[in-house]
């Protein structure tokens, strides 16, 4: 072994043993974040949440779950979350590769002509000044990772990697939150126009009933006008009911990836949701609700990239090595032709421009953007549970009085076109009034059922679920 040999081995040692002292930090989740005050008005302690339920368990209806499903399998953005994926873990196997060294193969002839007044030899020496050059060579080049630069570029590519993954995670779990709470309006729209065509059939029999009071001098032609003009008031209810369930059939059908038409689906009034409404523990929203996790794999991101921008004030070593074969007569290509080269290359930065802390500022800025982005995250999720939860809580409160309000309207309803038949003692506007409110009060009834489903869906979301 050659006394050149063993400077470059040292010289290897030198950077291995200087690897150990990284100038990079190790990554560990923020501590200054308060989940437990995520909740409002709610001391979970309980770790089951609805969020570990797959959505197959969550939605009982088998139509809306093949809906999903389709979903899942043709959806467009979901389809670009994949490609987003693909993408991130080319990028990640590139870095990994980082570590090692590049290798080249070159293979070139070179054909010169040279200037004999240009080579200043003396008068009298015959100079070839018409040469060809064959040469083969492997070429070999490799960076030491001594202050952990390639080391945190791994990094940040795992932590981008993980983040895409979160994004897909997020874009399924709004998929399923908006197809379900679509058909859940779909059917509430169904079953509004159902009310109001059969509150039509009543008010059309009502009409030729005013009629016939009119003729037998019971009431006036001012209830007859009365009747028609609440006749065509439910009528008018009825184009505005159908446009809605095609534009909602229609964007069923965006999400679901394919063209317009109709959606088939079940009715409101079977519909069942989960028995117990369980949120877990705000900690939980850190693991559960992809949108945070991709927050704080992107400020993992920020974090390695400061910690790349600090190994910029350091030295790089850098090994290049090349040989092979050369000669000028190509059929003695490999007669005496061999050449080779090591170098070994210490850089220390002196003066930059600013580059380096420059760039080094931007880094811990973005780092901080990125931690405020993940804080904001989790306030939003616990602001959606909030929300989310109340809304079911409160839909839930509404059930028994508009039940009851229902019930007393339809009694009112019967009871004042009694009256109006067989005594004087009310007139129509009692009668108008009464039908007015009744389906009023009918419809609101159908919104209730509505908030409900799409309260449990919303939470369901807000919680995480539906990726796992």
């Amino acid at each position: 072994m050659t006394h050149s040999s063993n400077k470059y081995i040292v010289l290897i040692m030198t950077a291995a043993l200087l690897s150990a002292c990284s100038v990079t930090s190790k990554y560990e989740r923020p501590t200054t974040l308060k989940t437990e005050q995520l909740y409002r008005d709610q001391n979970a302690s309980d770790t089951t949440t609805i969020a570990d339920m797959p959505w197959q368990s969550v939605f009982k209806d088998e139509k809306l779950n093949a809906l999903i499903q389709k979903g899942l399998d043709q959806n467009l953005n979901l389809k670009n979350a994949i490609e987003n994926i693909v993408q991130a873990r080319a990028s990640l196997r590139q870095s990994k590769l980082a570590y090692y060294p590049t290798l080249q193969l070159d293979a070139n002839a070179t054909h010169t002509k040279q200037s004999e007044a240009g080579l200043n030899f003396p008068a009298g020496i015959n100079i070839n000044t018409l040469t060809t050059t064959y040469k083969l060579g492997l070429s070999t080049s490799w960076e030491a990772d001594i202050w952990g630069k390639l080391s945190s570029s791994k990094r940040a590519a795992l932590a981008t990697y993980l983040a895409t993954d979160a994004a897909k995670q997020a874009v399924q779990t709004q998929l399923i939150s908006d197809i379900a709470n679509n058909y859940f309006l779909l059917l509430a729209y169904d079953k509004q126009l159902k009310i109001t065509e059969e509150t039509l059939e009543a008010r059309i029999k009502n009409v030729e009933t005013i009629k016939d009071l009119k003729e037998g001098a019971i009431v006036t032609g001012a209830a007859v006008v009365q009747s028609e003009a609440n006749q065509h008031a439910a009528e008018v209810l009825i184009p505005d009911l159908k446009q809605s369930i095609r534009e909602t059939e229609n964007a069923i059908n965006v999400l679901l990836g394919q063209g317009s038409g109709p959606i088939e689906r079940g009715e409101l009034g079977s519909q069942i949701i989960p028995e117990n409404i369980a949120i877990g523990m705000p900690s939980q929203l850190l693991e559960n609700r992809p949108d945070v996790r991709q927050a704080e794999f992107n400020f993992r991101v920020a974090f390695e990239s400061t910690n790349l921008a600090k190994t910029y004030f350091y030295p790089s070593l850098t090994l290049t090595a090349s040989g092979g074969f050369s000669n000028l007569q190509l059929k003695d290509f490999f007669d005496n032709s061999i050449f080779y080269s090591i170098i070994g290359g210490l850089t220390q930065p002196i003066f930059n421009q600013g580059k380096n802390k420059l760039r080094l500022t931007t880094a811990q800025s973005q780092q901080l953007q990125a931690y405020n982005n993940f804080q904001q995250s989790l306030l939003t999720a616990g602001q959606e549970v909030s929300n989310s939860l109340y809304a079911y809580e409160m839909a839930v409160a509404k059930e028994d009085s508009r039940a009851k309000q229902i019930a007393a309207l339809e009694k009112a309803v019967d009871y004042t076109e009694q009256l109006l038949e067989y005594s004087s003692a009310t007139n129509y506007t009692d009668v108008l009034t009464s039908q007015q409110n009744l389906l009023a009060a009918q419809l609101s009834g159908v919104n209730d059922n509505l908030q409900k489903l799409q309260a449990v869906v919303n939470l369901y979301r807000a919680l995480g679920g539906g990726w796992k």
